[in-house]
């Protein structure tokens, strides 16, 4: 039976934080197979996602705040066994969409259990999991659900345009990412990680994001110029401008004192950029069924 500290650890709302690169391979992609993008969504939102929370709290045994939770109540072994539900479900799950979409999401699991587990732990080394997370929530993700809804070949995704889409989902993730762990700086040094924005610092944590926030919207524009429909990367411009507003605004902040790198600071821009970015791609998504 599943207490509500469990619930609580498995953090399935904060989950949709990863929604926009989702959103952005279901906006791309044509045809879309509607069962199969409704079960991708569930599938990765409601058990994969959630069971990599609660598996990452269960080995951090966390004190302070973490994503969606500022007080988090103690894990127990219920939440292990819990995750591991939840990835079995998911598994036998992908099977009835295809063979691919369950090595996916097998492989998906075990890149989230290795940055995790104290065996393994790549949270620990400040390149190596910085790598792994933009990789598989990034291109990875973006591929898996593209395949999973259209049921194209690999070849004839990874020989396309869609490669640069895949590489700005990832660099995306590379300026997002370790804003998340801006304010974990402590606890990270408690548990013995060095994660990349612990290694950056605080002013070098804004500078990297920076960089590769305009990266990522350089790829963008490549992206949609080569399949000749630069008028979306306009529209996505137009909801860049509040994250934009908000990240420069919480950078100028921390800048003058480190005290702004905050839990709470670090929410508000997360979710500001999770509904901007969603809702850029929900539009997305109705322009190019329509059109």
């Amino acid at each position: 039976m599943i207490d509500r500290n469990t619930i609580q650890l498995l953090r399935i709302p904060f989950s949709f934080y990863l929604m926009p690169v989702f959103l952005f391979a279901l906006s791309q992609a044509k045809p879309i197979h509607i069962i199969n993008a409704i079960a991708a969504f569930l599938i990765l939102h409601v058990f994969v996602y959630p069971a990599s929370n609660g598996y990452n709290s269960y080995m951090d045994q966390d004190e302070g705040p973490i994503g969606g939770l500022k007080n988090p109540p103690k894990a127990t072994k219920k939440l292990f066994y819990a995750a591991l539900s939840f990835d079995i479900t998911a598994l036998i799950l992908s099977l009835f969409i295809s063979k691919i979409f369950f090595v996916c999401i097998l492989l998906y699991i075990i890149a989230s259990r290795a940055y995790s587990f104290k065996g393994i732990r790549l949270k620990k080394y400040p390149f190596v999991g910085f790598i792994t997370v933009i990789f598989v929530q990034g291109a990875f993700t973006f591929f898996m659900v593209y395949q999973c809804i259209t049921q194209q070949s690999i070849p004839l995704i990874l020989n396309s345009p869609l490669q640069i889409a895949m590489i700005a989902s990832s660099v995306l993730l590379a300026g997002v990412y370790p804003l998340t762990q801006v304010y974990q700086h402590e606890e990270d040094f408690k548990q013995g990680d060095k994660t990349i924005s612990y290694l950056l610092g605080y002013r070098g944590t804004f500078i990297f994001s920076s960089i590769a926030f305009l990266i990522t919207n350089l790829l963008f524009w490549h992206y949609f110029n080569s399949i000749e429909n630069l008028a979306q990367f306009y529209i996505l411009q137009v909801f860049f401008i509040p994250i934009a507003i908000y990240f420069v605004s919480w950078m100028l902040k921390v800048f003058k004192n480190t005290a702004y790198a905050n839990f709470e600071n670090t929410m508000r821009m997360n979710k500001v950029a999770s509904i901007c970015m969603g809702l850029c791609f929900l539009l997305l998504l109705i322009l190019n069924q329509i059109l």
